[in-house]
Formats: structure tokens, sequence, C-alpha cells
């Protein structure tokens, strides 16, 4: 049975950070992501976290400026020195935060050189934290134009030859609806990949209800599929985030 993570980056913004654990842990979740926790003390991190008896579940690795700026450099050619000292950065907080995901960002790009550069990276990422679970995750190309990993297919290809025990797949229900259209046929195609899942609703990216996405039948197949893992539930309340949160209640 998977538990589910509330996104703290979307979730119960109307609160400070340090705030959003207990609120997370009041409304039914049992742990949390943060997208990039880089601008706020680890250890006061930890103590929130603590505190409301939460499991930080996954972070990004940087870029620490989200807002226009890059979208990571694991495929990037060119930016492999920048890649390894995010890398390096992004680990600290991992360890400190015992941070279950680390999800590493593969960037604007294209063509075979971005491939061989994408594969060189997670191998030596990979290599470098034994310990630590590493994610992939497609990005669809209306949200992130340009974003190298645009594809499920293609990440089960690059898992597969990365050929890392600590290399999963991050399965966004959301981008794999924008993606490839049937959420549950792209389930079962890559199931055997994946360590973790976020969920949203499609149109609008807002709470996992009424939509396009067939939620009811997605938790089954992954109930199926013997996942007990961890749901991050990563979307945009429509109002408050108490006001939608029916879903988790009926999940």
């Amino acid at each position: 049975m998977a538990r589910f993570a509330a996104n703290l980056t979307y979730l119960f913004t109307e609160l400070p950070m340090f705030q959003r654990f207990a609120a997370a842990r009041r409304a039914g979740f049992d742990g949390v992501e943060i997208l990039f926790p880089y601008d706020l003390a680890a250890k006061d991190l930890a103590r929130a976290a603590q505190g409301s008896d939460m499991h930080i579940v996954l972070m990004n690795m940087p870029p620490p400026n989200w807002a226009g700026g890059p979208r990571g450099f694991a495929a990037e050619p060119g930016n492999e020195m920048r890649f390894r000292k995010d890398f390096d950065r992004a680990l600290l907080y991992a360890q400190a935060l015992k941070v279950r995901h680390l999800h590493v960002m593969a960037g604007r790009a294209e063509g075979p050189e971005a491939r061989d550069t994408y594969i060189r990276n997670l191998r030596w990422a990979a290599e470098r934290a034994p310990g630590v679970s590493l994610t992939i995750e497609p990005m669809n190309a209306v949200d992130m134009p340009g974003y190298y990993l645009n594809c499920f297919d293609l990440a089960s290809e690059i898992i597969d030859e990365v050929d890392a025990t600590n290399l999963g797949l991050q399965f966004d229900a959301y981008q794999a609806h924008m993606i490839h259209g049937d959420v549950i046929e792209t389930w079962h195609r890559h199931a055997r990949n994946v360590r973790h899942i976020q969920i949203a609703g499609c149109p609008g990216r807002h709470e996992p209800r009424a939509g396009e996405i067939d939620y009811a039948g997605f938790f089954r197949a992954v109930d199926a599929a013997g996942f007990s893992g961890w749901v991050g539930a990563e979307y945009t309340p429509r109002t408050s985030t108490e006001a939608g949160l029916r879903w988790l209640r009926s999940a």
C-alpha cells in the first residue's frame, strides 16, 4: 500500500515553510517533498520534520534559481563540472535531511551528445552516492519546452543503459498523461523501474480528482503491482490546500 507525501513547495503555502510540516501531518500525510530546500538551513528543516514525525521523501538537485532559470545540467554537454558541483551540494542536503530520493534533473538539451553526457553523468552520480536513491523524471514539452528527458520510453532506456541499482524512475502521472495520454498503460510499461510516484490533476495541475486522469484506476494498478513506496502530491490547489483534500481522505 502506497503512502502519501505532501509537496511543501506547492501545498500549504499559506503558511511559512517550517509550519507546513505539522500542517501536512494534521491533514493526513505521512511524508513530504521539497523541490529546492537550499535557501533554508538543513538543520532547521530536519528539526521541523522530526518535530512533526514526518519523512522528507524527495528533493530535487539544484539549480537554486528556479524562477526562469536552468532546469538542471545532467544532459547538457559542457556543463559536467557544474553538474558535479551541484550534485555534491545536493548530496550534503539529502544526507543531512535523510531524504529518501534525490531527483536528478536533465536540463535543456537534445541529440546524441546530450544522451551520452546524461548517461555519463548519471553513472558518475550513482557511483558517487551508492547509498542514495536517485530518480529521473520525464517532463512534457508544453510545460517545459526543450527539456531533454521528454518521454517515459527514453527514461527507461536511459535507466537500463546506466544499469545502476540506485537509479530509478520518478513516475509523475500528470507528466505521463501530458506526454503519452494513457497513464495506466504507461504505468504498466514502466512500473518495473518506478521508485517514486507523483500525482496531480489534468488539466491545470490541480487536485487529483475530477479531470482527464482516472486516478481510481491508476491507484488500483499501482496496488496490483505491489508498489509500496511513496506517492507525492505535487499540485497547485485551486483555493486553499485544506479545501481540496477530499481526494486524500478517499484514496
